[in-house]
Parts: C-alpha cells; sequence; structure tokens
C-alpha cells in the first residue's frame, strides 16, 4: 500500500473515531440533564385545559425543587402507578388544612382561595368535602379543568409527598404555534 493511501486510511479511521467520540460525548451530556436536569414529557388528556392541552409536549424543570420548595400554583409532574405521570397544579401547601365546599370553594386553612385556573365549579369535591389536612411533606393538587381531573380529591390519587415530585413543568416546545414558559402564578 502506497503511503499516500495509508495516510488517507489513518486520517480516515481518525474522522470515525471523532465522530464516534462526539456521539457519545453527547448521549452522556444528554443522559445527564434527562436524569438530573431535566426531561420531555407529553399532555395525556385534558385536565390541565385551559392551561395545557392534551398532546402537548413540554420540558419539566428537575433541578428547581432540589434549592426551593414548591410554591401554590406551580404545575408539577409526578408519577402514577409507577408507568404513568400526572401533571397537576399545587393548591394545597404542606402544614395547609384544605376544604372544597358544596358550591365548589376552595379554602386553605378557613379562608376562601382566590384563583383563576379552574376552569369551571367544582361539582364534585371529592374527599376534599371533609378537610384534609396536609402532612410536612405534602401537596394537595388539582387539574385545571377541575370537572375532568383525577386529582388530590380522589383516594387513589390523594396528598402528594415532595420526595415523588419529579420536577417543575417548565416549557411548552410543542405544538409549535404555542411554544412558550408554563403559567405558574396568577400575574
Amino acid at each position: 500500500m502506497s503511503a499516500e493511501k495509508n495516510k488517507k486510511m489513518n486520517d480516515t479511521l481518525k474522522e470515525v473515531l471523532k465522530t464516534v467520540i462526539y456521539f457519545l460525548i453527547l448521549l452522556l451530556v444528554s443522559l445527564f440533564i434527562v436524569t438530573f436536569i431535566g426531561q420531555r414529557t407529553v399532555v395525556d388528556g385534558k385536565s390541565m385545559e385551559n392551561t395545557l392541552s392534551d398532546k402537548d409536549n413540554l420540558i419539566v424543570d428537575k433541578i428547581s425543587y432540589r434549592f426551593k420548595e414548591p410554591k401554590r400554583f406551580d404545575v408539577i409532574v409526578f408519577p402514577y402507578q409507577k408507568r404513568n405521570y400526572f401533571i397537576k397544579r399545587i393548591i394545597g401547601l404542606p402544614g395547609e388544612t384544605v376544604y372544597i365546599d358544596e358550591e365548589g370553594n376552595i379554602f386553605i386553612n378557613d379562608v376562601l382561595l382566590t384563583e383563576n385556573f379552574g376552569k369551571e365549579r367544582i361539582n364534585d369535591p371529592g374527599i376534599a368535602s371533609n378537610p384534609i389536612v396536609l402532612g410536612e411533606d405534602e401537596y394537595f393538587v388539582l387539574g385545571d379543568n377541575r370537572n375532568d381531573s383525577f386529582d388530590s380529591r380522589y383516594y387513589e390519587v390523594g396528598n402528594i409527598k415532595k420526595e415523588n415530585i419529579i420536577g417543575r413543568a417548565w416549557l411548552r416546545i410543542y405544538p409549535f404555534n404555542k411554544i412558550g414558559f408554563v403559567k405558574h402564578s396568577e400575574d
């Protein structure tokens, strides 16, 4: 083999090796980001309408709650029955008492909660028809589409422990005409 062909083959092998190393680094960085910083999730259903819609693709911020506590009205992602993830809004915070009356009004520590996220009047207060006292690491969550949401009002979901919160819904990335940050407060 000539020296020129040998050099060409070595250059090609170097380029292939560089490309493989590049993609390996990309894969490792991606795994780090998905494991510790953020992940993509897809909204399944209409329980968060009008804020989020079925099939919306979101980026979930998995790092914020390592440095600060979740706040009222944050939209969070948590596991439900191991393989599914729920997306709901925090209504009640640790140590608070949550109650929903027959008219669908939400009370926190006997004070009427004023918020505009609920799509409509709550028809079924579920277990919150009796006061629910949240533990020191528990949150009460509701979907924004209150009458079409499976949330903390039902025993099967119940209060959400902080350790089970995956993260905070941060950014909608699809559909493209709705790209933007997820609304977390009444501002």
